[in-house]
């Protein structure tokens, strides 16, 4: 995968967006999206800061965050000192060490036909019935009915990280327009710039395709038609102009004086 810092850059470069855009989107000061872009991990307050960051960064240019998060916990978070300690073969005087002082297994064998010895005189002396045995089918099904008591009850709920996480809404709509005739075109981004500062597009020129967390665009006429997320959104026949205003949202119809005008 490449760099997280030219993944960045290279995506807000595409969408033609500056940092400026950015840090007014997502509330990051611009100083740390640079350091982002730049992988200057020390320049951001630490490793939550900087996952957080990367995570609101990333998916505000339609990027997959978690994916840039975890490329970040794989390159550049250590593991704890605990873990890199390394396992201590035994040692020499480990291996040599004598065992301490055991049982012999002959007088084990003595002590067990003591016992029986012993018991079998006690049997016989005494005249009285030795108690039964427990059954071992009883022990057997009491044992299998408590688990099965045990087991009614309803099903817990599912919690904590089996939980369905709820993705976060899109933040930046993209607008392509497509002139069919002569038109007049006024378009404002967000930060107030001004991708196209009132020209006339002629039918059939290629015009890009501009990427903004919302436009402010005045039509002199409905000689046009725009691409809004690559749908298609026509514009009524007027000839007095009209305004829109596009968000990720939707489409809007603006007011006449609302209106963004160009120079």
């Amino acid at each position: 995968m490449p760099d997280i810092g030219a993944t960045l850059r290279e995506a807000r470069m595409r969408a033609r967006t500056d940092i400026s855009e950015v840090e007014a989107e997502t509330k990051i000061r611009a100083k740390y999206l640079r350091a982002l872009e730049n992988e200057e991990w020390n320049l951001l307050p630490g490793p939550t800061y900087v996952k957080s960051f990367l995570r609101t960064y990333a998916e505000a240019l339609g990027l997959d965050g978690r994916l840039l998060v975890e490329e970040y916990k794989l390159r550049h978070e250590r593991l704890s000192d605990v873990e890199l300690q390394p396992i201590a073969p035994r040692s020499a005087s480990d291996r040599r060490r004598p065992r301490g002082p055991g049982v012999p297994r002959g007088a084990i064998v003595a002590l067990v036909i003591g016992g029986l010895l012993v018991a079998l005189y006690l049997l016989g002396s005494g005249g009285s019935t030795p108690p039964p045995l427990p059954n071992p089918a009883a022990t057997t099904s009491t044992s299998s009915t408590a688990p099965a008591q045990g087991a009614t009850g309803t099903k817990p709920k599912q919690s904590g990280a089996g939980a369905t996480a709820t993705s976060p809404g899109k933040r930046i709509v993209s607008l392509r327009i497509v002139p069919t005739g002569p038109v007049y075109v006024c378009l404002e981004a967000a930060g107030g710039r001004r991708p196209v500062p009132g020209v006339i597009l002629q039918a059939g020129s290629s015009q890009p395709t501009y990427r903004s967390s919302r436009f402010r665009l005045t039509l002199g006429n409905g000689a046009a038609r725009l691409l809004v997320d690559g749908q298609t959104r026509t514009v009524p026949a007027v000839t007095n102009g009209i305004g829109y205003e596009i968000t990720p949202k939707g489409r809007k119809v603006l007011a006449p004086g609302t209106r963004p005008r160009c120079p």
